[in-house]
């Protein structure tokens, strides 16, 4: 079909998986993302596209650096913003489709800016939301007016899609977009009939349905990739991000009938066969109900070329007997290395704009006897040849599969050691450790899959607290069920009634998501409350106490230190321009009460987590001995400063008792309800389960 360029025809630029940032440290590729990603807005401008269409993972990290977030800005600005007018109007409501921004409309609509290109994204799963406000690094560039971010969805119980609406003349596009949800979790939710694509009710079959995903679309085990059958069949082209091979022709679905495009990545993120094809970016041409994919080669991307060597399958050459056979198989893979190296510089003559140095991997299969030699004194001859000398070699070995056919093949086991290049996902780490290790140190109490989620957000997303939360959480459910239960104090019931609950949770995965998404919510709270903390103690000991001392002159030797601190930081604070007496009068009004002006100095103590997580055992022990009087009476009688509010803040005296849930309930704040699930973690009244020694906080 030709299409011209008419008032009628959508020109889509679309890409994904650029992964802005990757190996950003290294001397020789660090820029390699921030220069690729240039060339494709650079393709954006000259071809005049209507908008850019991006299908996850912008941002390699999910809390990306400085200078990553800053040549990003750097680069929408330059290309993105220009007098150019947007041809297109969006129909639908942007209050739904942009429904999580404080600024719900497209930004090329913003009064304020002035947007020739606007740019549409989905987040993947190197850039998704984290944290107390669910935040990614893409809501900041949303919120600077450089990019549109759709296709969010917070609910683990239902998902409805909503797409927005976009008409050119006479040509409309529905654009539906699903941000990255961990694969179980989406495979579940489609079988159960909990994900809903909402359709336009005037003239659905007029609008060109165009669906942006990013998940696994190759199947990683069971249930970890979201097969095509899964979508609407409504839809007329999916953009699939998340796999990097690059697969840009539009396929047709058999059953869906549907059109499946994968752009894969722009920089190779990975040594594995699938990266070495050649990366492209597409121009879509959309007019009616009609299509047409137009590959862009991308030039500045660096070569990549792989190379498989399997010594046995040449006994000519290696005879693993021989005891130079080590020193003809490097001989052998020099060679090899040389002819990978020749070819690059034969394919680069024609592109000034391609890096000099290429990506090298030789994969070397040495199964058979054979011994591997040093890579690390092999690297050294290609040091200023090759972008990856550390890693230019990769020896493995493939298991030997035994000759039985008619044997059922143990999945598990194919798939226990992936492949090179494949992702290994720290879940399976997680699950795999606990099926092979000793009985003395399975869990009792919390699920392998609990865990191993609990894991990851701790290793990806850096939630410190992620484990320690669920493993709170999940002690307190089980204590409410063996009260419910009413549990005789004998340790063998305890642990028949524990074991029993752990294994209905493991087989409702529904409300154990639930569990697990509540916990990490409880800890991603929890450290939002600590920075505030922490920046509140760092912003009150840093300040001019100066005023603090003359309110109290009684107190001689604390006024002058105070005083004396105060002078010094206030000329060193002048020597930048700054009013030392202003800056320490403005700083210490923050929040300042008549009781701190009386005490003339403070002590400052950060709240800290209990020392010890109370066991079940310890719940029962304190059943049977009922609760003392005097339970609330040892708490630590220090000054608590807290900053939760920056215009007001809270001082207890010395002489008042601290009720532990009121300070449990700081890391609490921010959480989703309790309430609002059945549970309530605030009162302890009559809990047998809460024991004195179990509810002391550590000084």
């Amino acid at each position: 079909v030709l299409f011209r360029d008419d008032g009628d025809t959508f020109k889509i630029l679309v890409a994904t998986d650029i992964h802005l940032g990757y190996l950003e440290k290294d001397p020789v590729r660090g820029n390699d993302t921030f220069v690729t990603f240039n060339e494709i807005l650079d393709h954006a401008r000259k071809n005049e596209v209507d908008f850019v269409l991006l299908g996850g993972d912008l941002f390699h990290d999910n809390k990306p650096s400085r200078k990553t977030v800053h040549s990003c800005l750097e680069s929408l600005r330059k290309y993105c913003m220009g007098d150019r007018p947007v041809q297109f109007e969006i129909l639908s409501d942007q209050a739904v489709n942009f429904h999580y921004s404080k600024f719900p409309w497209v930004n090329y609509q913003d009064e304020n800016l002035n947007i020739s290109i606007p740019v549409f994204s989905i987040h993947g799963n190197h850039d998704d939301p984290t944290g107390a406000d669910a935040l990614c690094a893409l809501d900041i560039l949303s919120c600077a007016g450089l990019l549109n971010h759709f296709g969010r969805s917070t609910s683990v119980e239902k998902i409805d899609i909503s797409p927005i609406l976009l008409r050119k003349g006479r040509t409309k596009i529905a654009l539906y977009g699903l941000g990255a949800i961990p694969d179980e979790r989406l495979y579940r939710m489609f079988v159960n009939k909990q994900v809903t694509m909402l359709r336009p009710k005037e003239d659905e079959d007029s609008w060109f349905n165009l669906f942006v995903i990013h998940q696994n679309r190759s199947k990683h085990g069971a249930t970890n990739y979201i097969p095509e059958q899964f979508l609407d069949d409504f839809i007329d082209l999916v953009v699939w991000g998340h796999e990097h091979e690059c697969k840009i022709a539009p396929f047709q679905n058999e059953q869906q009938r549907f059109y499946i495009s994968q752009p894969g990545s722009t920089v190779v993120t990975s040594l594995s066969p699938g990266e070495a094809v050649k990366k492209h970016i597409g121009l879509l041409h959309v007019k009616g109900k009609k299509m047409k994919m137009e590959k862009i080669a991308l030039e500045t991307v660096r070569t990549f070329h792989v190379e498989d060597i399997v010594l046995a399958d040449h006994p000519d050459l290696f005879n693993p007997d021989n005891p130079n056979v080590t020193q003809a198989i490097q001989a052998f893979c020099m060679e090899k290395v040389e002819l990978m190296l020749d070819t690059a510089e034969r394919e680069g003559l024609g592109n000034p704009r391609q890096p000099e140095k290429p990506i090298i991997r030789l994969r070397v299969d040495y199964a058979g006897g054979f011994e591997p030699f040093s890579v690390h004194r092999f690297s050294q001859k290609y040091m200023h040849r090759v972008a990856n000398p550390k890693d230019i070699v990769h020896f493995f070995r493939r298991r030997e599969q035994k000759e039985k056919k008619d044997i059922d093949l143990n999945f598990g086991k194919l798939v226990s050691r992936p492949a090179e290049g494949t992702t290994l996902r720290v879940e399976d780490l997680v699950k795999q450790y606990f099926q092979t290790a000793e009985k003395k140190v399975q869990l009792s109490l919390l699920t392998e899959r609990g865990m191993g989620e609990a894991v990851q957000e701790f290793v990806d997303k850096e939630e410190k607290d992620a484990i320690e939360e669920l493993v709170k959480y999940q002690l307190e459910k089980t204590q409410r069920f063996l009260k419910e239960r009413r549990t005789d104090a004998v340790e063998e019931k305890i642990d028949e009634e524990v074991r029993k609950f752990r294994e209905s949770r493991k087989k409702n995965t529904e409300e154990e998501d639930k569990e697990v998404h509540e916990a990490m919510m409880r800890a991603r709270a929890h450290r939002s409350e600590n920075e505030v903390l922490v920046s509140a103690s760092s912003d009150e000991d840093s300040m001019d106490v100066e005023i603090a001392g003359t309110n109290n002159p009684s107190d001689g030797l604390t006024s002058t230190l105070s005083r004396g601190r105060g002078r010094a930081r206030g000329r060193a604070r002048g020597a930048r321009g700054q009013n030392s007496t202003a800056r320490g009068s403005s700083r210490r009004g923050r929040g300042t009460t008549s009781q701190e002006s009386a005490s003339g100095s403070r002590s400052y103590k950060s709240v800290s987590a209990p020392g010890k997580t109370p066991s079940i055992m310890d719940a029962f022990r304190s059943s049977k001995t009922g609760r003392s009087s005097n339970s609330f009476q040892s708490y630590s009688e220090d000054i608590i400063d807290i900053d939760s509010d920056p215009e007001d803040t809270s001082f207890v005296p010395p002489s008042s008792k601290v009720n532990q849930r009121f300070l449990s309930s700081l890391s609490k704040r921010g959480s989703q309800s309790q309430a609002s699930k059945g549970v309530d973690f605030e009162s302890d009244e009559d809990d047998p389960f809460m024991s004195p020694a179990t509810s002391r906080r550590s000084k």
